[in-house]
């Protein structure tokens, strides 16, 4: 059973769970996952499986498909590729496959302090979550923990006034928009284990975190400048 999340496009936040393969994905009815999109063929990819692997296979589309931001015309998928189909990116593989993907890569590496035991323990000892959070964020960073409290999603604030809502949303846009440039520019290396990202992508990068930071400080102190 596969599953897709759309990260970016006109159907974002869609979640397509327990589909069994082949699968099509295009603009036309009759495909497993209809997207709007006018960038999109009206049948454009094709995922199906084969001796335990799963192939991703762009149907002649009109203006190519991305995996990982390469583009591609057939290719195998792992649990947490990008996948870019006209102005839709969606990624493949749920949070838990997507982490145990991780954490196969984290013990075939170097492992970080605190070590596995201590940090399953830690886990164990709190009875609570989740396991992207947990190996996207498996670190000694005390300034992450600390912000975190054990890698636990802040929540949205509530009781906002129509005015304080929308400027939220325009706030979020903007982050979002900023992650997805970078997403975007990234590219997988051969052995498809490491992410590489030019200079320009990443002085971005930089610059984001500095505003972030800016708004933090903001935030916590309007009087600042």
């Amino acid at each position: 059973m596969l599953t897709l999340r759309l990260l970016d496009g006109a159907d974002r936040g869609r979640v397509y769970e327990n589909l069994e393969p082949p699968i099509t994905i295009g603009r036309e009815e009759g495909n497993t996952i209809q997207l709007n999109d006018e960038r999109v063929s009206r049948y454009h990819v094709k995922i199906q499986e084969d001796n335990e692997k799963l192939v991703l296979t762009d149907l002649e589309s009109t203006n190519g498909t991305r995996v990982n931001g390469e583009d591609i015309q057939l290719c195998i998928l792992r649990f947490g590729d990008l996948l870019t189909i006209g102005r839709s990116v969606l990624v493949f593989g749920s949070r838990e496959e997507i982490a145990e993907r991780l954490a196969n890569l984290r013990k075939n590496g170097t492992p970080k302090n605190p070590t596995v035991d201590e940090k399953s323990e830690l886990l164990e000892g709190e009875n609570q979550g989740d396991p992207l959070d947990y190996e996207l964020n498996w670190s000694d960073d005390a300034d992450l923990q600390a912000t975190l409290h054990l890698l636990e999603p802040p929540e949205l604030p509530e009781r906002l006034s129509p005015a304080q809502a929308a400027q939220l949303s325009e706030l979020l846009e903007y982050l979002h928009i900023r992650v997805r440039n970078v997403l975007h520019s990234a590219h997988t290396n051969e052995d498809e284990e490491m992410v590489e990202l030019e200079v320009r992508p990443w002085q971005d990068l930089i610059d984001f975190q500095a505003r972030v930071g800016g708004y933090l400080r903001l935030i916590s102190d309007p009087g600042k400048e």
